[in-house]
C-alpha cells in the first residue's frame, strides 16, 4: 500500500469515526455491510439485483449515483426494507 493509499484509507476511517455521511455515503457503507452479511460475492448480488457487477462495485466505493427504482431493486435482492439502505450508519 503507498502512501497515497494510507493517508485515504486513514481519512475514510476518519470520516467512519464521525459518521459524517451524505445519502450516497450511507448507501454505499451500508450495501456493502448487508452483502457481506449474507455472504453475498458483488456478481452474485448483481445478478439478483439485474444490474452488472461493476455497478455494485461502483456503488460500494461511492463513484456512482443510483436511483430510487435502483434502490429498490438492491433492497428486493437483499431482503431488506429500502430504509436499510439509507439509514445512519451503524
Amino acid at each position: 500500500m503507498n502512501t497515497h493509499q494510507k493517508s485515504t484509507l486513514s481519512g475514510m476511517n476518519k470520516l467512519h469515526a464521525r459518521q459524517v455521511f451524505n445519502a450516497r455515503q450511507r448507501i454505499s457503507v451500508n450495501l456493502k455491510r448487508l452483502r457481506k452479511e449474507r455472504n453475498l460475492s458483488q456478481e452474485k448480488l448483481a445478478e439478483l439485483a439485474e444490474f452488472h457487477r461493476t455497478y455494485i462495485s461502483q456503488l460500494e466505493r461511492c463513484v456512482t449515483n443510483i436511483s430510487i427504482d435502483g434502490i429498490e431493486k438492491l433492497a428486493t435482492a437483499l431482503e431488506v426494507d429500502v430504509i436499510e439502505l439509507i439509514s445512519p450508519v451503524k
